[in-house]
């Protein structure tokens, strides 16, 4: 024991400060993407590439000053050869690791029109200035790093989930890349359980439903059972592209393509797999535990 302690006290403190403090993490990381839509020239290159069909390039209108270039996160593996391949840097990829939406409208960046949730939030259907964003009306607010795109809970839903949280992960056809980000939250740099948040064995005890991977039909049963199993009120927070719309997997008969496909969705959290920090803020923004920018 008296070893165990001189090592912790050798060791110091090991958890990060977020949210007071960002933390630094690797220049090589792509975090979310930039779009300068008045350089692209709808050369089609990056559609082209992108393994997901992520990107969309369409000629503008007439009398347009510029043309139409969107981005779904929801499908985007972040792999960065939209960026290589686009010879106007009409595509960056930033440093953010703040990425999320309440509704899949809100991970389209960019001003293509039409674009609209296919589910409205059974928790807050009073959302109507988030949909007027992800739906493109301000393409410079959702290429900003310090927009908020995760609205929180209503007061009456935070009054439940505010203060504890008990999630259940499961992994329906996944690689493992999502789930191991998602236990990396639970070890001594992340310490998900300072802000109540824990992941628990039985979806009996749990408030939430962490889904990752791309609902394989043999899982599709099993992921329905541990939504019915849950008690009311309840959440489910899609992780990684797969979970939100198939990913790589995307039109494979043997998938479901995303969790929303079998179960509603409350929170969609982008990224192939994303980083845990991504995770951390999503969740945090959607119980209002991080302070708003600007």
């Amino acid at each position: 024991m008296i070893k165990a302690l001189r090592s912790r006290l050798h060791q110091g403190y090991k958890t990060n400060a977020f949210p007071t403090e960002d933390p630094r993490l690797p220049e090589r990381y792509p975090g979310a993407p930039r779009l300068e839509t008045e350089r692209c020239t709808t050369c089609g290159a990056c559609e082209a590439i992108c393994p997901t069909s992520a990107i969309s390039v369409q000629d503008g209108e007439p009398g347009a000053t510029e043309p139409r270039l969107a981005l779904d996160l929801g499908r985007c593996i972040f792999c960065r050869k939209c960026e290589t391949a686009c010879p106007e840097g009409a595509i960056a990829f930033t440093g953010s690791f703040r990425m999320g939406a309440r509704a899949k409208a809100g991970l389209v960046l960019g001003s293509v029109p039409q674009v609209s949730s296919t589910r409205t939030s059974r928790l807050d259907v009073s959302n109507e200035a988030h949909k007027a964003v992800s739906t493109g009306a301000s393409n410079q607010a959702l290429n900003s790093e310090e927009t908020r795109l995760i609205e929180a809970l209503d007061r009456k839903m935070l009054r439940v989930f505010g203060r504890a949280m008990k999630i259940r992960q499961v992994s329906a056809g996944g690689c493992n890349a999502c789930e191991a980000d998602v236990n990396v939250l639970e070890t001594i740099g992340f310490d998900l359980s300072r802000f109540g948040i824990s992941i628990t064995a039985s979806p009996r005890h749990a408030d939430a439903i962490i889904v990752t991977g791309p609902v394989s039909k043999n899982m599709e049963l099993a992921l329905r059972k541990t939504y019915e199993a849950m008690p009311s009120p309840k959440l489910v927070i899609a992780v990684g592209a797969c979970a939100i719309s198939g990913g790589i997997y995307r039109g494979l008969p043997d998938v479901c393509g995303g969790a929303d496909a079998v179960i509603p969705v409350d929170l969609y959290i982008p990224g192939c797999p994303p980083h845990p920090m991504t995770i951390l803020n999503a969740l945090l923004e959607l119980l209002d535990r991080v302070p708003r920018k600007g």
